[in-house]
């Protein structure tokens, strides 16, 4: 009897082990999960909005001495001055349900150029949902500092494609860094809000393309392996994946990387 007693403890025991509950098995997977979610709330986090950025964002327009536009009219007026430019969509970049077409100089130059790299990294085209908006046409749940209306902010769709959103994201941020836009994601419906600083956006492009100092920059072309350019460029690996925010070597063509001093 107690041989039995103990054959069908054992056969319990057993089955738990094996089973889909092994308690080694639930502590890996809850341990997992717990590691994955705080690692996308804490990617998720530095593109989430916030009052204190929506208050930078009104600032610096009103820095560039903005005007916040009233209507359509008045709109048209600064068309007409020159001070707005018509956005017009390329083979890298579409403009979809975009009621204003029109942006910042500065601004237009960031799309070209973000676009461009958009392309090249992950193969389709950039959407652009939302340009400038005047005051008369702000949705209703638009908060009163957005900066729509100056015409320095647009709305990029968010790709369902992974390695479409990771690249985007890493990009916007690594700008960001570089306080030359303010960017957040917003979940209804998904898509990326962003307020380029033009003047600080065009000094950076300048010196890009002067090569100066920090703020130097390399276009990555196919065969390129990230070893490679930090040795062409005499910079360590280490720093160049740090000033890119890398985790990891791969890198694709079109991409562009910032060099480190």
């Amino acid at each position: 009897m107690e041989r039995s007693r103990r054959s069908r403890r054992s056969r319990r025991s057993r089955g738990t082990l094996r089973g889909g509950g092994t308690p080694n098995r639930h502590l890996r997977c809850i341990l997992g999960l717990a590691l994955g979610l705080l690692a996308t709330s804490a990617y998720a986090e530095s593109l989430r909005g916030s009052l204190k950025s929506m208050g930078n964002q009104n600032q610096v327009a009103k820095d560039h001495r903005y005007t916040f536009i009233e209507d359509p009219e008045q709109l048209q007026r600064l068309v007409d001055l020159g001070l707005l430019s018509r956005v017009t969509p390329t083979a890298n970049y579409e403009l979809a349900g975009v009621s204003f077409p029109y942006a910042r100089p500065e601004v237009v130059l960031f799309i070209e150029r973000l676009s461009r790299q958009y392309r090249a990294a992950c193969g389709e085209r950039l959407v652009i949902t939302s340009l400038t908006r005047p005051q008369s046409h702000q949705p209703a749940n638009a908060s009163r500092r957005s900066v729509h209306p100056t015409g320095m902010a647009l709305d990029l769709r968010r790709s369902s494609r992974r390695d479409c959103r990771r690249w985007l994201e890493a990009t916007l941020l690594s700008l960001e860094r570089r306080a030359v836009l303010d960017a957040g994601y917003e979940p209804r419906p998904p898509h990326y809000h962003v307020a380029v600083f033009p003047n600080p956006y065009k000094t950076y492009v300048e010196a890009r393309q002067r090569g100066d100092g920090d703020n130097r920059e390399y276009l990555v072309r196919r065969g390129d392996t990230l070893w490679d350019i930090a040795r062409r460029q005499g910079v360590s690996l280490e720093a160049l994946r740090l000033e890119n925010s890398l985790r990891s070597d791969r890198i694709q063509p079109g991409q562009t990387l910032a060099l480190p001093e």
